[in-house]
């Protein structure tokens, strides 16, 4: 197929015997899709050079390098992870000759090893003599690969006619990065049903990637606060980089957002659900999730409220749990942590703003500035550390 730069593709492939469907810029690896699509986290990402061998897959039976594979190469193909080798309930012979010979130590190399030594068994090219080099496309930093040879020799001696093959065809579920999600969960994050666009949200169960936490003073009378709260296309409006698309009915809301983080520039579309909405205590709360072209995805649990100060004016206070996925989690906790609570301040701002003047602000920071911002405060904070007392 061929895809300009810009678009996005649909593609259908087998993954441990589910057939899915995920919508994927030309540039996005079938890493990536496993990982932060599918949330098929065994595939381990190490050095994304093809040199590590932790991606290990099988793909249509033979091992492949996800991180080297384009998701767009592989319409059509029937892909195995390591969950499809096997369950806790009923592991493959591999996995129990590993646990046996303690051929795992941190664990992160073990998936490629699985796989790897799945394909060599398979593939009927077993040989003692050889046996190092050929398991040696996978690298260990810590097992010294003693414990990881004698497993696949123990598989190789007691099934002579050949390796089993994979047991877990089709999983129970798809599991999110951050826990146990539902299906649910995996289809509104990129893998669509036939019926169409996901309306409903489901929030990973795991521990979110950064919590915020921000209370701001604004002059507002509380009620005027709460107009603007209350009002989502108001509401919207006061986000940095954020736009309203569509009205869904039932307090359901599509739209986008630009966030820079960095260098990097991402633009989601996504949904938003107010689930709670407290008028008299001046209360919401609200979910919102969002995928980006280039396969990273948030969600969130965000609660606003408003109190009056004894000033006449009000105290808003905005907390958030945010989930992270794909390359947008990779700037670490600190610096998402960072632009996420600046995006928060600049919104009070905004609030403020609507409502003095009961129209949407007039001022709304670009979302490359917010970002700039924030890496000069955490810079300023690092060399705060640094100077001698």
């Amino acid at each position: 197929m061929r895809v300009e730069a810009d678009a996005t593709a649909d593609v259908t492939m087998t993954v441990n015997g589910r057939t899915v469907t995920v919508t994927v810029a030309p540039r996005t690896t079938l890493s990536d899709v496993l990982r932060d699509r599918l949330g098929l986290t065994g595939t381990h990402v190490g050095c994304e050079h093809g040199v590590c061998g932790m991606c290990t897959v099988l793909l249509d039976g033979e091992a492949v390098r996800a991180c080297l594979l384009f998701a767009v190469q592989c319409e059509g193909a029937a892909l195995t992870t390591v969950e499809g080798l096997g369950t806790a309930a009923d592991q493959h012979p591999l996995q129990q000759a590993f646990s046996h010979h303690h051929g795992l130590q941190c664990g992160f190399c073990t998936p490629g090893m699985l796989m790897s030594a799945y394909d060599l068994l398979a593939g009927g090219t077993y040989d003692p003599a050889t046996l190092p080099e050929d398991m040696s496309g996978v690298l260990c930093r810590c097992t010294g690969y003693r414990g990881i040879l004698a497993a696949v020799d123990d598989v190789a001696r007691t099934h002579p006619d050949g390796v089993p093959p994979p047991r877990a065809a089709v999983p129970p579920a798809l599991v999110g990065r951050s826990g146990s999600a539902s299906v649910a969960a995996t289809l509104t994050s990129g893998v669509r049903e036939s019926t169409g666009s996901p309306t409903e949200i489901t929030v990973p169960s795991g521990p979110p990637t950064v919590t915020v936490e921000v209370r701001s003073t604004l002059s507002s009378p509380v009620e005027d606060v709460w107009a603007v709260l209350a009002d989502p296309a108001r509401l919207v409006a006061c986000l940095p980089g954020a736009a309203m698309t569509e009205d869904l009915g039932d307090d359901r809301y599509r739209g986008r957002a630009v966030v820079a983080l960095g260098p990097v520039s991402l633009r989601f579309e996504g949904l938003a659900h107010v689930v709670e909405r407290d008028p008299a205590a001046h209360r919401l709360r609200l979910l919102a999730q969002g995928t980006d072209r280039g396969g990273s995805s948030t969600q969130a649990v965000i609660r606003l409220a408003a109190d009056p100060d004894d000033g006449g004016g009000t105290t808003l206070w905005a907390d958030a749990d945010v989930h992270l996925s794909g390359r947008v989690a990779q700037f670490g906790r600190a610096l998402a942590g960072d632009v996420s609570r600046r995006l928060f301040e600049r919104f009070a701002e905004a609030v403020d703003e609507a409502a003095r003047t009961g129209e949407a602000p007039t001022t709304r920071p670009s979302p490359l500035r917010l970002a700039l911002s924030a890496l000069l405060a955490r810079l300023r904070r690092l060399l705060r550390r640094q100077r001698p007392r």
